[in-house]
C-alpha cells in the first residue's frame, strides 16, 4: 500500500516539484538532481511526509535545503570566472519559458523561493511561510518586489507621447 500511495504521489507531483525547483534554483540539472535527492528522502520518512499538509511543499524545501547543503560542502571548491558559460539543456525546461527562467535567474534566491512556492506550488502565503521558515509579511514583500521586477522585463511600457 505504502509502495502504490508513493508512486502515485511520486506521478502527481514530480513535474509541479521540478518547475518550482527550477523556478528556485535557475539550473535545470541542478534542480533535477536536487528534486531526485529529495523524493528519496521522501520514500525514506513517507507516513510523515503523506501526513504533512502539503506533501509537495515539503519535496520543494527538502530539494532547496539539499541545495544549500550541497553548497556548504562545496564552498571550497574552485569556481570558474566570469568568461565560461554554463551550458543548457538541449531539451529544455518543460513547463517553463526560457526567457522567464532567465529573468527567475537574476531575482535574489528569496524571491525565486517565493515565486517557487507561491506560483508554481500555488500554496497561499501561511503556507509558504510556514514551509520557508518566514514571516507572512515578508512572503508578501518578496512576493511584491519578485513580480515587479518581473512586471518591467515582461510587459511592455508605452512610449512617451504615445
Amino acid at each position: 500500500m505504502k509502495e502504490l500511495e508513493f508512486a502515485e504521489f511520486y506521478r502527481s507531483s514530480r513535474d509541479v516539484c521540478l518547475r518550482a525547483v527550477l523556478a528556485g534554483v535557475g539550473e535545470r540539472q541542478l534542480a533535477e538532481d536536487l528534486v531526485a535527492e529529495a523524493f528519496t528522502r521522501a520514500w525514506a520518512v513517507w507516513p510523515k511526509v503523506a501526513r504533512h499538509p502539503a506533501p509537495r511543499a515539503w519535496v520543494v524545501r527538502t530539494a532547496l535545503n539539499t541545495r544549500v547543503s550541497w553548497w556548504r560542502r562545496r564552498r571550497r571548491e574552485v569556481a570558474l570566472g566570469e568568461g565560461h558559460d554554463v551550458v543548457e539543456s538541449p531539451g529544455g525546461d518543460p513547463g517553463v519559458d526560457p526567457s522567464l527562467l532567465a529573468l527567475l535567474r537574476q531575482l535574489p534566491r528569496r524571491q525565486r523561493e517565493v515565486i517557487a512556492f507561491r506560483v508554481f506550488l500555488d500554496l497561499d502565503t501561511e503556507a509558504t511561510a510556514k514551509a520557508l521558515g518566514i514571516a507572512p509579511g515578508t512572503v508578501t514583500a518578496h512576493l511584491s518586489r519578485a513580480v515587479a521586477t518581473l512586471r518591467g522585463h515582461l510587459v511592455p511600457t508605452p512610449e512617451a507621447g504615445e
